[in-house]
């Protein structure tokens, strides 16, 4: 089921499974293909039963309500487990933040036109007994919803798979314990740091999307990747910088994507007028930014535990509006998660 063939490579191999499909298609025959999930609703859109893998989930949403897809979650339950493994809002699972929809298209997550709005996600979710999928409004307005959830049925499936999981978190602002007048400060233990990620359990961490309203003007990048793996004190990963760890370069300000990293989102930095003594040209890059990295070919294994971190500025010199979703697989149980109440999760106007 899990060959170590290449996509391509892997589809001329007979498979055993069964494919199924839960969708919003109109029950009655007609054209209307959607549901409406009204204000403070809670709903269920598919409950399998038996041994299988989501392969693809699709959705396509409206509301007349301002940052809707920051207060529309999706849920995730594995195999009868009291708390989701799937926590995240809906756009922000999809890859770009900020209640913002953006054509990009990345190996895992795609938004596609029009404008973003057709919602894509390829990660394979296998369940051993049971999965179901839910979708909260926590808006006021009605939601209209269409949605496909393509997965297959095994009649057994392979020992040895761990349970996809997506958490969103957010930060804002982010502190600054190291103002940019006092730059001699360093930061070697990651205390105060952004967090992404921590989880117990063993399982590999595949990448994360992140979202950054930057106030200050000035350039956001430059805070290290720090990943600490299995109770290590100190980084077992530590990077060079946060547009070094998307695999950018030197304050990126245009959109790029790829399979596997980009940003979708730029706040297309202006240029101000520099100083006779700076060589480079000042620019201010206040404004939104989304990013991500999927570590599909190079997945971060834990035993025992993971905390993935990223600072603020270099040393955690700044304080801006820092969310993310994290992206991973693991044995259950998990950790349990929660998330930031609906008025905690608005981006910043």
């Amino acid at each position: 089921m899990f060959g170590s063939l290449s996509p391509l490579r892997g589809l001329a191999v007979l498979r055993e499974s069964e494919r199924r499909r839960e969708s919003s298609w109109d029950r009655t025959g007609g054209n209307i293909d959607y549901v409406i999930i009204e204000g403070a609703e809670e709903r269920q859109l598919a409950e399998i039963v038996g041994s299988g893998c989501i392969t693809h989930l699709w959705m396509t949403t409206n509301s007349t309500e301002d940052y809707y897809l920051r207060k529309v979650l999706l849920r995730i339950f594995w195999d009868g487990e009291e708390n989701p493994s799937v926590l995240v809002p809906l756009g922000d699972f999809f890859g770009t933040g900020h209640g913002l929809t953006r054509n990009f298209v990345s190996l895992p997550l795609t938004m596609s036109p029009r404008n973003g709005r057709g919602m894509n996600c390829f990660l394979p979710m296998p369940f051993y007994k049971q999965a179901r999928i839910e979708v909260v409004n926590e808006g006021k307005e009605p939601l209209t919803l269409y949605y496909y959830v393509d997965y297959e049925l095994h009649q057994k499936l392979d020992d040895g798979l761990a349970m996809f999981h997506a958490q969103w978190r957010r930060e804002n602002p982010t502190t600054a314990v190291n103002p940019p007048e006092e730059r001699d400060k360093v930061n070697l233990d990651g205390g105060e740091n952004y967090v992404i990620l921590e989880a117990e359990g063993r399982g590999h961490y595949v990448g994360c999307n992140l979202n950054v309203d930057c106030g200050e003007k000035t350039w956001y990048g430059e805070g290290d990747d720090m990943i600490f793996i299995d109770g290590d004190e100190k980084p077992t990963l530590h990077g060079t910088g946060t547009e070094d760890y998307f695999n950018c370069a030197y304050s990126p300000s245009e959109e790029y994507c790829s399979p596997y990293h980009g940003y979708p989102l730029v706040s297309h930095p202006r240029e101000l007028i520099a100083p006779s003594s700076t060589l480079r040209p000042l620019r201010d890059y206040s404004g939104k930014t989304s990013m991500y990295r999927f570590h599909v070919e190079d997945p971060i294994t834990f035993k025992k535990s993971i905390r993935v971190t990223i600072e603020h500025g270099h040393a955690n010199a700044l304080s801006n509006d820092y969310s993310s979703t994290a992206y991973w697989y693991q044995t259950e149980p998990h950790k349990p998660f929660s998330i930031l109440p609906v008025e905690k999760r608005l981006p910043n106007s």
